[in-house]
């Protein structure tokens, strides 16, 4: 069998999907379009990874978006020779070729090409992307609708994907939450720089990719001028503006280890999660040290989310919603075991086990139709 997936040249949700199914099936060749060992996960250096030919163009690495009109060929053009292959895909794993049965694990159909607005944010009526996606949007929504039917399973990360790949694809797709993948008992290392703002903790922590519908402007300004500190981990193409305008309650940290991420979660008061979010795995990871989440009531976070038990909702995406629910927040009132117990529903122990039994009832599937 094989693991396919989009591109890895982040660190995200998805990502760590990848790294949860490498672990179940550790001899599995993961087949990419794209891979940057250093701006990705450091487990997969130890993973043997096949690209497309796209992967030799250095600025294709550093910005996965810049490639958009050449993916779908390039992804229609990577071989995976497996019986089975089990699809982390987002938008162009499930169009590699493959003779072998394909299990599609859904974060979401194509962002770009279905939620464009969403995806493109303050930009989507001028900018250069925008009028590129225009142009090839015809092409790519029948590529990947094509794409999709050729999968023998779909199964979605979510309640909203399950509605959105109905909608989109007209299939009728399972639905598995991805698991987080937290270990509270690891090493503790403070991010260098960050020592004395994040101090004896309390604070707010925002982890997410710096793209325009996650809503981290907005979380941003809703803390300037409080007394609370929020801060920021991820990266993204709008790091550079997000960076210029930092109140200095405010603090933005990119490309974090394991150790560095636990210490930044370890002591926050809460997460604020202000994002569309398809899953979003934030509030698990957070919730693991028994942390409540303020977030976006929609998507995904409607699967994770106990209200009053393990997080607070908002209802619109903006500075004031934000900064209401931040003032309104009570340490006191969360129970912290409460939330760790709901999180482990989503351990990484019972999404292998899935993964197992799904990939042995798909294998079954492909035996019998060879014989």
């Amino acid at each position: 069998m094989a693991i396919a997936h989009d591109y890895l040249t982040q660190r995200g949700g998805a990502e760590r999907v990848v790294l949860a199914m490498h672990r179940a099936f550790p001899e599995a060749t993961i087949y990419t379009t794209l891979y940057d060992p250093d701006r990705t996960y450091p487990e997969f250096r130890t993973a043997r990874i096949v690209t497309s030919p796209l992967n030799r163009v250095p600025g294709f690495r550093r910005d996965h978006r810049a490639a958009l009109p050449l993916l779908a060929p390039a992804a229609s053009a990577l071989k995976v020779p497996a019986d089975v292959v089990l699809t982390s895909t987002s938008g162009w794993a499930h169009g590699f070729r493959t003779p072998g049965r394909v299990l599609a694990y859904c974060h979401s159909p194509a962002r770009w090409l279905y939620l464009t607005d969403q995806y493109l944010g303050d930009s989507r009526r001028r900018s250069a992307k925008a009028l590129a996606l225009a142009a090839l949007k015809p092409f790519l929504l029948r590529w990947d609708r094509r794409a999709a039917a050729g999968a023998d399973r779909y199964v979605a990360n979510s309640s909203v994907v399950r509605d959105r790949i109905r909608a989109v694809y007209g299939l009728d797709a399972d639905i598995v939450h991805p698991p987080h993948s937290v270990d509270t008992q690891g090493e503790l290392k403070p991010v260098p720089g960050l020592e004395d703002f994040v101090g004896g903790g309390g604070h707010f922590l925002i982890v997410s990719r710096l793209l325009p519908y996650k809503n981290v402007a907005e979380a941003i300004d809703a803390f300037r001028g409080l007394d609370e500190r929020l801060l920021v981990i991820g990266a993204g193409p709008l790091r550079a503006r997000l960076e210029a305008t930092l109140p200095k309650n405010v603090r933005l940290a990119s490309h974090l280890s394991d150790a560095q991420m636990r210490w930044a979660y370890s002591s926050a008061a809460a997460l604020v999660a202000p994002s569309y979010e398809d899953f979003g795995i934030t509030p698990l990871e957070g919730g693991a040290w028994g942390r409540p989440t303020i977030a976006l009531r929609g998507g995904g976070y409607l699967d994770t989310i106990v209200e009053r038990v393990t997080g607070s909702f908002i209802e619109h995406p903006t500075p004031a919603s934000i900064r209401d629910a931040v003032l309104a927040f009570r340490p006191h009132e969360w129970d912290a075991e409460r939330i760790r117990t709901h999180v482990e529903q989503f351990s990484e122990d019972r999404f292998r086990e899935w993964l197992r039994s799904a990939v042995r009832e798909i294998s079954g599937h492909a035996l019998r139709a060879a014989g």
